[in-house]
């Protein structure tokens, strides 16, 4: 594989933000931001029922305050050419397939107009029992066969793979085997919750459609809202250069952007939409509750011999989507007897979508989690278990690894976080009335490539390079190392390169998500960066013309790509201390050791890792939307009750990578790093709590009332 220039050495250096004066100064432009003229506002309507049919829709009330321009409902709502998918599918039929759902729009002069005249629409209802509560020993579990959106066929999970896997025979081996695990974990529904809501401003020019939208890909989300409107996508232009965060709930278009531009169709102005922090919770996704059963054998030496990892998971009725929370047990540790299996039960709630490390997030805390309490049943110190078990190749395909220095992270972590003054006996330290505990998990996420991104650099003579990409920065730091990036392909000062991104006016990108921006938009733009060389030696003397010079390339194969397991991997380590009264409990530091490849910028992946290490924490110990089973909606709808980690609870948090180049996965030897940092971290801060208590909490979040008799 070719490799990017050496000189001047752009990678690699903490450079700072390029758009960090915009962010502090406000001037960057977020969706809800963009300057249009003569704009009207969209208030949305939803339903009220858990499941049944719209029997009757009563507006005139609404029609008549003053500057309501219209009330949309599936009875006046322009007809969509794609009515099979329902949830981009808005409107356009009196059934109700979640609470929430989108039933209608008031569209107004003002907001505050819309939004009055929103609470004025009457609605009759024909409602059927609705299924919310997801169990394992439902009699409706069924095996994933929605095909996911990225090419996977049916029968697969959303990010392509099989939904069950099987090797040798573990029910044997789990029932001859010396030591043995059988344990239950649960995670609950989790909400994104991005710090910019979902938001989109739309406009009708001459039959073609802008939109001004948050979205983690701005291509994707063109083919997909082009597809629904019946339009060609070169008719449809979306702009999202600045987006405050996503966490996945932004890869997919959602019906709020649909929604939007049929209203401005319908009133022939632009439409500005903005999602509440409440009605985000029905209408953009989530991650999908989990019931997870994991069994282990492992011989008289420590080592497994078997794994079964079973999972129960929620999904919509409406929508298929099926997470691949048991994917990671696949590769994780080495064991001759393997089993993998996802479930789905199809219940009466909104779609989930996909929230940072999908899967991983929920099947690493079960695995982890499994792991510590099965090194304490072989009598083994929790890092030195994991390390005896450290596979050679995948487990399962028999490929070797692109880069794997789990190792290397759990020793080095290890020794920066003092695990060998830790004394193993659980509730053995205290200080005062705090129980103090230590714990260690590790970690892991794909590195993939997605297809789709091309990027053009045009270069002019007094050396000014301007490189075209529509990749997004969800504020991760994308302007800023595809600039370091490409100045190293060009070997050129990072001062000469000016990157545009964000915008489908340039050449096309693949999404912002399952860390693959970098690999994949970087390795387009070194293709780029090596034809323009190519042209300016073989048709230029490497002489600039005077009009300067354009090339455009696509993402290159990469040849590697069937012939190696390509992961991030990690070692997360927490240090907790638990109130004996209260049950209070505080992480007093985490530390991360992570194999992430080659660091573009040690800054902005030293902001991932500890963001991602952060939300883990957050998820073990404060997320949770509380499903309400008699009315089938999440109850804690907003930030006063969907509780999230603040400042005041995060302590002393390290994010530390093994300097280590892969040599597969891109021609800039660097890995996912946005994903990986959540992963271990829940099962870290658990088996920290079990240290320090000597209670075991299997189910998510760990709240106090579970740390009291």
């Amino acid at each position: 594989m070719s490799d990017v220039r050496a000189r001047p050495h752009a990678i690699g250096s903490p450079m700072d933000r390029i758009d960090g004066a915009q962010k502090v100064t406000g001037t960057a432009t977020y969706a809800y931001e963009w300057p249009v003229e003569h704009a009207v506002y969209l208030y949305p309507l939803q339903s009220t029922i858990a499941a049944g049919r719209i029997t009757s829709v009563d507006t005139a009330e609404a029609e008549a305050e003053p500057g309501v321009l219209t009330v949309l409902t599936h009875l006046n709502a322009p007809s969509l050419t794609r009515p099979d998918d329902p949830e981009l599918a808005v409107l356009q039929t009196d059934e109700v397939a979640w609470r929430g759902q989108f039933t209608g729009a008031v569209v107004a002069e003002t907001l505050e107009a819309a939004r009055a005249a929103a609470g004025l629409v009457r609605f009759g209802y024909a409602p059927r029992e609705h299924d919310v509560v997801l169990r394992a020993d439902r009699d409706d579990l069924r095996k994933p066969e929605h095909a996911a959106q990225f090419g996977s066929a049916p029968g697969d999970l959303q990010d392509g793979s099989p939904a069950d896997s099987l090797l040798g025979d573990a029910d044997a081996a789990l029932d001859s085997a010396p030591v043995r695990l059988d344990a239950t974990y649960t995670t609950p529904m989790y909400h994104n919750n991005p710090m910019e809501p979902h938001t989109a401003v739309v406009s009708w020019d001459d039959g073609a459609l802008t939109v001004y939208c948050s979205t983690q890909g701005s291509s994707f989300s063109q083919m997909l809202i082009a597809g629904v409107l019946g339009l060609p996508p070169d008719r449809v232009r979306v702009i999202s250069p600045h987006v405050g965060g996503g966490f996945g709930s932004k890869v997919y278009p959602h019906s709020y952007a649909v929604l939007a531009a049929m209203a401005a169709r319908t009133v022939r102005r632009p439409v500005k939409f903005a999602l509440t922090r409440q009605q985000m919770f029905a209408l953009v996704g989530y991650r999908p509750a989990s019931i997870q059963r994991i069994r282990l054998a492992a011989d008289g030496d420590g080592r497994l011999t078997a794994i079964a990892h079973e999972v129960a998971e929620q999904t919509a009725k409406a929508k298929g989507y099926a997470d691949q929370v048991a994917v990671c047990t696949r590769l994780m540790y080495t064991a001759p007897h393997r089993r993998t299996t996802h479930r789905l039960a199809p219940l009466d709630i909104p779609v989930p979508t996909i929230m940072r490390a999908p899967g991983e997030g929920q099947g690493m805390f079960a695995l982890e989690s499994a792991m510590d309490e099965m090194a304490l049943a072989c009598g083994m110190d929790p890092v030195e278990f994991r390390i005896r078990n450290e596979p050679e190749v995948h487990p399962e395909s028999g490929l070797p690894f692109s880069s794997r220095h789990l190792v290397a992270c759990l020793r080095e972590g290890a020794r920066r976080a003092g695990w060998e003054r830790r004394d193993p006996a659980p509730r053995a330290r205290r200080d005062g009335r705090w129980l103090l505990g230590s714990g260690v998990a590790a970690s892991t996420y794909p590195s993939p490539r997605l297809p789709g991104s091309s990027a053009t650099i045009r270069v002019t003579p007094d050396g000014h390079h301007r490189v075209l990409i529509a990749a997004a920065d969800l504020g991760t730091g994308t302007w800023t190392t595809l600039t370091q990036i490409a100045a190293d392909a060009l070997g050129v000062p990072v001062e000469q390169v000016e990157v545009r991104i964000g915008d489908t006016a340039l050449p096309p990108a693949s999404v912002a998500g399952f860390s693959s921006g970098i690999s994949s938009w970087g390795s387009s733009i070194c293709a780029a960066a090596m034809r323009l060389r190519q042209v300016l030696e073989s048709d230029h003397g490497g002489t600039v013309p005077a009009q300067g010079l354009e090339v455009t390339a696509d993402m290159p194969a990469n040849p590697d790509e069937d012939r190696y397991a390509m992961h991030s991997f990690g070692a997360q380590f927490a240090e907790v201390r638990v109130d004996r009264d209260t049950g209070e409990v505080r992480v007093a530091r985490l530390l991360g050791m992570f194999d992430v490849g080659r660091v573009i910028n040690p800054k902005t992946v030293r902001s991932q890792l500890m963001g991602g290490m952060t939300q883990g924490m957050s998820m073990a110990l404060y997320e949770h939307s509380v499903l309400d089973p008699r009315f089938g909606h999440v109850v804690n709808h907003d930030f006063g009750q969907y509780h999230i980690a603040a400042n005041a609870d995060v302590h002393a948090v390290e994010a530390h990578w093994v300097h280590e180049r892969d040599p597969h996965t891109n021609a800039m030897g660097s890995k996912g790093a946005g994903e990986v940092g959540i992963v271990g971290t829940a099962a870290a801060i658990a088996n920290a709590v079990y240290h320090a208590t000597g209670i075991r909490v299997r189910d998510l979040p760990i709240t106090l009332d579970k740390l009291l008799p």
